[in-house]
């Protein structure tokens, strides 16, 4: 892959192309799993499917989907993958399941080529002017997760091929971050933050404090892990000077599984922006209209998006191949041009729309993949993966707390009115026992220790950033209907609040 190519491919190929090339990619990824890869071979065979007999769309949409638990836990490490492992340099990154237990995702330098393409077209899009100096801060954190090493690495390969860059790797540490950008910073035309989207908030509104006035930057930010609204998005401009929402701040969608699968564009950001305005053209384009999901367009090359059920499958290649992967988010995936015929049958048109905002010429006819909200049983705080077994083990290992607690309890990711991000946890009493400070601040406890104990990403954030990962614990009676009703299925996470999302 030739990135000039592909990148031009991106500006002139039309919304036809690209949807015959999702199956076309898709197929081909198939029939090399079906042949190399051990554990998709095995999985073939139980499920009675030739190989042979898969030769379009169609076919390929019947294939049995595969996840975490029923595929990739399944088979040894060795099995999953279409080479030996031993055959070539490779990085690893990391991701827990609903256990706890870590998953090792290995890659070579495939997934970090197309995350460069990415990053380079929000380099382009957001006016990365190549002839003057550029600082990026890399503040994901830079352990065994993806997000920091592979910001890291598409960066650097973007530098080596394009753009003259300086990268620097700060991770989640608030000190190295505003000590680099009080003392390196200045000396660069153009600044780039990349980060979790609640500690780039941090950031920012702590930069006061610190003796940094953003104003004096030519700042853009790029987001990944975590969705937002855009009232945050307005917040982020409003406190920095950044002026154009469209360009200034890019948000991706990906994982440890595949990489960087999609990103928000200027497009999709516009998009976005313009259902909140309308109520039908919000229904029409996202289904359930009580959430405000991400929109991001994706390169079907790289990856492809299809959406069963309200769920999303992903098939993409690396050492470690997926084809129709449950990866545990709800959503859909539309081309680019059903999204403008359905504006047009509501008396928009996207391209005039795109010209009065002055992103015309930013316009890839990509295909959108939209994000609601993982499925599986797990919130995020600060970019870290939160599992109910985690609480549970905090308040089963005090054994006090057993004689107060029923065990149960619920919790939340929420935003407070200054759009802080915070972790709730609503937790059940026994019966006859009343809420008390002191009980309150012995759970608080317990959790944050098995936290620290059981979740390295937890861990991580909070030696940095302890006050801001500390759940608020809320106490309630026995048998409460708000999260306890009695007689029915146990909730232990649950969303926060729905969005506001049409006016």
């Amino acid at each position: 892959m030739k990135a000039s190519q592909t990148l031009k491919d991106i500006r002139n190929k039309k919304s036809q192309y690209w949807e015959k090339r999702r199956y076309e990619r898709s197929l081909s990824l198939f029939h090399l799993c079906a042949k190399r890869v051990s554990a998709y071979k095995d999985l073939l065979k139980k499920s009675s499917i030739k190989p042979a007999q898969i030769k379009n769309a169609a076919d390929f949409q019947t294939l049995p989907s595969v996840n975490k638990s029923d595929y990739l836990r399944k088979y040894p490490l060795e099995e999953l993958c279409s080479t030996k492992l031993s055959d070539q340099s490779l990085v690893l990154t990391s991701t827990s399941g609903s256990t706890g237990e870590p998953f090792y995702f290995p890659r070579n330098g495939t997934l970090d080529l197309q995350s460069s393409i990415y990053h380079e077209m929000f380099l382009k899009s957001a006016e990365i002017d190549g002839d003057k100096s550029t600082l990026v801060l890399v503040c994901f954190g830079m352990g065994v997760w993806i997000g920091g090493i592979i910001t890291y690495e598409a960066f650097k390969t973007i530098s080596e091929r394009s753009y003259p860059l300086t990268i620097l790797t700060p991770g989640v540490n608030k000190k190295e971050i505003f000590d680099a950008i009080k003392n390196i910073a200045p000396k660069y035309d153009q600044l780039i933050l990349c980060g979790y989207p609640p500690f780039m908030k941090d950031l920012i509104d702590e930069a006061a404090s610190q003796g940094v006035n953003w104003k004096k930057f030519n700042l853009k930010i790029i987001f990944a892990a975590e969705a937002f609204s855009e009232k945050f998005r307005d917040y982020l401009l409003k406190k920095t000077g950044m002026k154009n929402p469209y360009r200034d701040t890019m948000n991706i969608y990906g994982s440890a599984d595949l990489g960087t699968m999609a990103e928000e564009t200027p497009v999709s950001i516009l998009i976005r922006r313009l259902t909140l305005k309308h109520k039908r053209l919000y229904k029409k384009i996202f289904k359930e209209a009580n959430r405000l999901p991400t929109l991001a367009q994706f390169h079907p090359d790289f990856i492809n998006f299809e959406a069963v059920n309200g769920e999303i499958y992903c098939t993409g290649d690396n050492i470690l191949p997926l084809i129709r992967y449950r990866i545990g988010d709800n959503g859909g995936v539309l081309t680019f041009a059903e999204v403008a015929r359905i504006f047009k049958e509501e008396g928009i048109d996207l391209s005039a729309e795109a010209k009065k905002v002055g992103i015309e010429k930013t316009i890839a006819e990509l295909p959108f993949v939209y994000v609601y909200e993982r499925t599986d049983l797990s919130t995020k705080l600060y970019g870290a993966i939160i599992y109910p077994e985690h609480i549970k083990a905090g308040l089963e290992k005090k054994k006090n707390l057993n004689h107060h607690l029923t065990g149960k309890f619920t919790m939340f990711t929420k935003f407070d009115d200054r759009h802080n991000e915070y972790l709730e946890i609503n937790v059940e009493l026994k019966p006859g026992i009343d809420e008390n400070d002191e009980l309150t601040k012995q759970i608080l406890e317990a959790v944050v220790e098995s936290l620290l104990e059981k979740n390295a990403e937890y861990k991580n954030n909070a030696s940095v950033i302890l006050d801001r990962v500390k759940p608020k614990i809320i106490l309630w009676t026995h048998g409460h209907p708000l999260h306890f009703q009695p007689g029915i299925k146990q909730k232990w996470v649950k969303k926060a609040e729905a969005l506001s999302t049409a006016k």
